[in-house]
């Protein structure tokens, strides 16, 4: 209990005199995990967009003539044996007409000197959904189109391509905001521990002499970083709660949050965000002792 009670002395000592730089770096970790989740809750509400869009990602395939069943089995067994897909639907021009009118509702007297004849048959192949068919999809649109008796093959391609870059920047901006957050967390803490070393110098030398042992000098040091990680972290991420609410409350009206299920972070991805922070805090505080105090 003593040697608890002199640790956290000696820590709120030298919390005490570096307050303002421990301000400045406690800021600095904050800043650092709110840049880092903020993309990165981006990032995972994209990811689940995109597998909720995949539930209504079909591609129509348009034929020449209506296929019978034997050339059925034969264009199931192409497109299965190229990409797993949910569901592959052959429509008739029959189907197609009666879609049509049904869609017109009562404009439909525009097809009265028309017959079916003049819509092409289709098949719609639904790909499984996630978002790895999402980036493929144009492949296996051109791969669709070397079908036999294939016309042309619609999937919404300007959409898809756009969805895939945008999360693929996303992406890129996630690991680079996450570099960040560990250049910016490490060195910072790093820096702040070194001058609370050396504000401190004569009397670790003091303390050593008297046959303190290395843990007793360590300890005080590794709570600045612990304590700056947890409330760094701890900060950033309720900085990040509040930008969320605000967005749910001003974006809530038609637009692209109807068509996101914009969500925060799980209480699990909150504690490895969490954790992390400390670790790198503790890992800051660690090296710079190491280098600087030679124990």
């Amino acid at each position: 209990m003593k040697f608890i009670n002199t640790i956290a002395v000696q820590t709120g000592r030298n919390l005490q005199k570096t307050w303002p730089t421990q301000f400045m770096t406690l800021l600095t970790v904050s800043f650092s995990v709110l840049i880092f989740s903020f993309f990165f809750l981006i990032y995972t509400n994209m990811i689940n967009t995109g597998e909720k869009l995949g539930d209504d990602l079909r591609l129509t395939i348009y034929l020449e003539e209506e296929p019978v069943m034997e050339m059925q089995a034969q264009l199931v067994r192409k497109i299965t044996n190229f990409s797993p897909v949910e569901e592959i639907r052959f429509t008739s021009r029959q189907d197609a007409y009666n879609s049509l009118t049904e869609q017109l509702g009562d404009n439909v007297d525009v097809l009265d000197d028309l017959d079916p004849s003049f819509l092409p048959p289709s098949i719609e192949v639904y790909p499984q959904k996630n978002l790895s068919t999402l980036a493929d999809i144009q492949r296996f649109s051109e791969y669709l189109t070397t079908l036999p008796g294939a016309i042309k093959v619609q999937y919404g391609r300007e959409w898809v391509e756009r969805f895939n870059y945008f999360t693929k920047l996303l992406r890129i901006i996630v690991i680079l905001s996450g570099v960040l957050l560990i250049l910016t967390t490490t060195f910072m803490v790093a820096y702040t521990i070194r001058l609370a070393v050396v504000a401190r110098q004569a009397e670790l030398e003091i303390l050593r002499l008297l046959g303190a042992s290395n843990n007793y000098i360590r300890t005080p040091f590794l709570i600045e970083g612990f304590l700056q990680g947890s409330f760094g972290s701890s900060l950033g991420l309720l900085a990040l709660f509040f930008l969320y609410r605000w967005i749910k409350l001003h974006f809530t009206g038609p637009g692209i949050l109807q068509l996101v299920d914009f969500t925060f972070f799980s209480p699990a991805i909150m504690g490895i965000i969490f954790s992390a922070s400390i670790i790198l805090c503790i890992g800051g505080s660690f090296s710079s002792m190491r280098k600087f105090m030679r124990i």
